[in-house]
């Protein structure tokens, strides 16, 4: 990748920045692995020890703003033998650098949280 296209890719990043926490949640899901919805609503929940909870509503809303706006992609389903097949997401590429750069504006501010308060980990 070029100096030119990596800007490129990081000045479109952080243009979503910052991102919901919902949003944050979902793509972490699915930087781990590509997930059907009820999976992420799921992964979410245990992460946070169910401090977030994804109702359908808001979950398959999320899901459609974060395809339609190209941070996950759909992918083809799983392969069940369901009668209504799961829709399963992956990260996209611009999904994966938005990922990254959140991950890294929140690691400034903890940095800087730690120096004001004069010490290695917040309690």
């Amino acid at each position: 990748m070029s100096a030119d296209t990596r800007r490129s890719a990081t000045a479109q990043a952080e243009a979503f920045l910052p991102l919901k926490p919902v949003w944050f949640h979902i793509l972490i899901t699915l930087a781990e692995q590509p997930a059907h919805g009820y999976a992420i609503r799921q992964a979410v929940e245990a992460r946070t020890d169910g401090q977030i909870r994804l109702w359908p509503t808001t979950l398959y809303g999320t899901l459609g703003q974060l395809e339609a706006a190209g941070l996950i992609d759909e992918i083809a389903g799983d392969g069940s033998d369901e009668a209504v097949p799961r829709r399963t997401y992956r990260l996209s590429t611009l999904g994966k650098h938005v990922l990254s750069a959140e991950t890294d504006r929140l690691k400034q501010l903890l940095d800087l949280a730690r120096a004001a308060m004069g010490r290695r980990r917040l309690t």
